[in-house]
């Protein structure tokens, strides 16, 4: 590999270009920002890279559709490329078709899927009132989610264990991925 290649064999970039995925509740953010900070890189809440007509309806506790998502992914893969030195987004990615596209804006990122129950997620998700996504919308997200699959890049992570694990078992799986 020449030293202008910037990409290592097997096609992931040498900067960590991480999306953190799950359901409204698995702890993204939280996580996300953790994460961000043990790889040293920055850290994007993709809430914030909504659209506001995005935020309104999820607000108003009406889910997104497909077309109301594509703008929004679109600029998540942008974000990572744009960061240059790696980035750590949290982005619910809940389809194969939105990491698909995430990832052709930004080849190489790395996703961590946050999974837990149902019954973990609600009380979560009942739990904070700083959030503009309300409890209603859990069902639709988990009848929406596509768990991150075994051909992906990426990997699982069980939200029920404590958050030091879980980022010390992230770190450890995109630093195993660059």
């Amino acid at each position: 590999m020449s030293g202008t290649d910037s990409a290592p064999a097997g096609g992931h970039t040498a900067v960590p270009r991480v999306v953190v995925m799950g359901v409204s509740g698995s702890g993204k953010t939280t996580i996300g920002a953790l994460i961000a900070d043990e790889l040293g890189v920055p850290f994007v809440d993709g809430d914030a890279l909504h659209p506001i007509e995005n935020v309104r309806k999820m607000a108003a506790g009406t889910p997104l559709t497909d077309e109301d998502r594509w703008p929004w992914l679109r600029r998540a893969g942008e974000e990572l490329v744009e960061a240059g030195d790696g980035l750590v987004v949290a982005c619910s990615a809940l389809k194969v078709v939105y990491r698909t596209a995430i990832a052709a804006e930004a080849p190489g990122t790395v996703f961590v899927h946050l999974a837990g129950t149902v019954e973990v997620l609600q009380e979560r998700m009942e739990g904070r009132s700083d959030h503009f996504m309300p409890p209603s919308l859990l069902r639709s997200q988990l009848a929406t989610l596509e768990p991150l699959g075994a051909e992906e890049p990426g990997f699982v992570l069980d939200i029920a264990q404590p958050v030091d694990g879980l980022v010390r078992q992230a770190v450890a799986g995109v630093r195993a991925r660059l």
